[in-house]
Order: C-alpha cells, then sequence, then structure tokens
C-alpha cells in the first residue's frame, strides 16, 4: 500500500495526453492498487494516473462511498476509449481532487459507451449513464490533458482565476499529499 502525491493544477503532466499500457504486469497491478489506496485516503471517487504524475492510460472509480452506489464494484479502466455519447446534455456540480475546494458546474452527456482493458486485459465495453456516466467522463478527461475548468462557462473560468492560481503556487491546505512545485 503507497499514498501517492497527487498532482495539482498548474503540473505539466495534467495537460498531456496519456500513453497507452503496452501491457498489464506486476508494475501495472501495483500502481492500480496505489490508485484505489491514494483516491481512497483523499476522499475521491474517481483517480487518473497522471493525477498521482504516472504517465499512463489508467483510471480508477469507486461509487461505494456514494449514497445509492454502496453495493457497485471499483472499477479499473486501461486504455479507455469513449466510443459513443449521448445528444441530451445535463449540468452537474463536479469536483476534482487536482483541483481542491473548486467546484463547478459542468455540462456532459447524460450517457456514454466507453471501451477498456480491466486488470485481466479482458476488453470490456460499458454503456452507462447518470452518475457513473459523468465519473468515467471526469476522469477521461485527465487522460486528454482535460479538467474542469476547461469544461466551464468562460465567465465561470474567470471567477475561478484566482482559486486556479492559488492552487497553481500551493496557497491551499489539503488533508492529502501533493506535488511539490
Amino acid at each position: 500500500m503507497a499514498i501517492l502525491p497527487i498532482t495539482l493544477y498548474g503540473d505539466k503532466i495534467l495537460r498531456e495526453k496519456s500513453k497507452d499500457i503496452l501491457k498489464i504486469d506486476d508494475r501495472i497491478i501495483k500502481i492500480v492498487e496505489d490508485m484505489f489506496d491514494t483516491m481512497h485516503n483523499a476522499d475521491g471517487v474517481g483517480l487518473a494516473a497522471n493525477q498521482v504524475n504516472l504517465d499512463k492510460s489508467i483510471f480508477v472509480i469507486d461509487l461505494r462511498p456514494v449514497e445509492g452506489y454502496e453495493k457497485t464494484k471499483p472499477l479499473v479502466f486501461i486504455n479507455p476509449k469513449i466510443t459513443l455519447r449521448s445528444e441530451n446534455l445535463v449540468p452537474h456540480d463536479e469536483g476534482c481532487l487536482s483541483l481542491p475546494y473548486i467546484r463547478a458546474e459542468v455540462i456532459r452527456p447524460e450517457a456514454i459507451t466507453i471501451e477498456y482493458l480491466d486488470i485481466n486485459e479482458n476488453l470490456q465495453k460499458l454503456e452507462t449513464n447518470d452518475f457513473l456516466a459523468r465519473v468515467i467522463q471526469h476522469e477521461y478527461d485527465h487522460l486528454i490533458g482535460k479538467v474542469i475548468a476547461d469544461r466551464v462557462e468562460p465567465f465561470i473560468r474567470k471567477k475561478l482565476k484566482k482559486d486556479l492560481l492559488d492552487i497553481k503556487k500551493r496557497n491551499i491546505d489539503v488533508d492529502y499529499p501533493v506535488t511539490e512545485i
């Protein structure tokens, strides 16, 4: 078990497209375990590899702490590709471990289809909607170098400017380890 430091807004890796995993070996399995430990330690429900400073196309999700999702299984997405997005768009308030204390309304497709490898290298296809679809899209955004601030209306982004600068300069207090400047 290892708790990894979380990258914050301003860290270069959050703006880079992640690289596909060529082989799921013991090293990748250890990374996934550490990502779950790190996410749980920070009270998150999703975490992408670049949020722990790893240039890998992986994210993990565990919705069990969320009311109504207590019986869901944790999920691992390796080399994910969203193949279909519904035309119906819905707004919802989102937060992010890499943007502590920032919450903003983000408009996203209500339903998606995603293909990915699971931890056993099996190709999976998941059609989902509502909250799970939103969390998947949020984590998938990290793998393509996007964050919440990129998905909000320009006037909201302008309101967030000072908070984003504070995060970038590490002028914040969080109760989980973060990367150094």
